[in-house]
């Protein structure tokens, strides 16, 4: 094993090391996978909402499925929310996309909504 830049050789890890960080490994996959159920959970219980909210505005008479300036108030609580390690720009990224997702179910709700057979 060659030394790395300070001169150093990296530590060799035993058969024991491995055999730790395969369980340690397995056990932080397992848990990925039990946040990423909850995650899929989440977005549909928003959107959900989202269908809600979109009712509700159009009982309320508002034509326009885009609120501009919630969504940057959503935006701005969720970067304000952000203590990392995700940066502000990948963070804000997803989020983006969660609001427009959000939006298409609402778009496609009022689209059926106006459908025929409807009411």
């Amino acid at each position: 094993m060659s030394p790395d830049e300070d001169g150093v050789r990296p530590h060799r890890p035993t058969a024991a090391e491995r055999d730790d960080a395969a369980i340690e490994l397995a056990r932080i996959r397992d848990r990925i996978d039990e946040l990423d159920t909850r995650i899929v959970e989440l977005l549909n219980e928003r959107a959900v909402l989202g269908r809600r909210a979109g009712r509700a505005k159009a009982l309320a008479g508002r034509r326009a499925i885009r609120d501009p300036e919630r969504e940057r108030e959503v935006l701005l609580r969720v970067a304000m929310a952000n203590g990392g390690p995700l940066t502000q720009a990948d963070l804000l990224s997803i989020y983006r996309r969660v609001v427009a997702a959000t939006r298409t179910v609402e778009t496609k709700d009022r689209g059926h909504d106006a459908g025929p057979g409807d009411g």
